[in-house]
């Protein structure tokens, strides 16, 4: 969908790594390596996103790490635009939203894996935490799988489980996509 947008699909390969989670940050030869692409074409492609101020660069020693400009007008309408195309709007809406509304005992939801690194991978690790079962979650995501075109791996944890389990968790990259307040 994305692609017949944005023609080039380097391009839209840095749209998914750095705007779907705002702390994802790369190097040229990392990301060569990771979309398959040669690295002048994905050090045009930098040049092209840096100099429109959409993502910023940092030297850090000899090499040169990029990030997303948070801070520009538009990031977060790139960042919808990055969620929406791999579906986790949909994944909010239909088991994240129905799951407080229906149930209540939701705590927090987030991703980890490749999607929270920014990685379209087709396999999406989703992380709930609360006072809920398998099997009353489970309808709602495999509807969710259905409108994505996407596997969603699931791991539901109570409060307790989280609190012993967070230092593995916080090894990974995670992207919130809701917390109790």
């Amino acid at each position: 969908m994305i692609e017949n947008l944005i023609t080039s699909r380097t391009r839209v390969k840095m749209l998914f790594r750095f705007f779907l989670n705002s702390h994802s940050k790369a190097h040229l030869r990392g990301l060569a390596d990771e979309f398959g692409e040669s690295t002048n074409s994905v050090r045009l492609e930098l040049n092209n996103l840096c100099k429109a101020g959409y993502l910023i660069s940092t030297g850090e020693g000899n090499i040169i790490r990029y990030s997303a400009n948070v801070d520009h007008p538009l990031y977060p309408e790139l960042q919808k635009i990055a969620h929406k195309c791999l579906g986790l709007d949909k994944i909010v809406d239909n088991v994240i939203n129905r799951l407080i509304t229906r149930i209540g005992e939701l705590d927090s939801a987030f991703i980890t894996g490749d999607y929270a690194d920014g990685k379209d991978t087709g396999i999406i690790d989703l992380v709930l935490v609360g006072k809920l079962s398998m099997q009353q979650v489970r309808g709602y995501v495999q509807k969710a799988e259905k409108m994505i075109d996407r596997k969603i791996r699931l791991l539901v944890l109570s409060a307790e489980e989280f609190e012993k389990n967070k230092k593995n968790l916080a090894s990974e990259t995670a992207l919130y996509l809701w917390q109790k307040d």
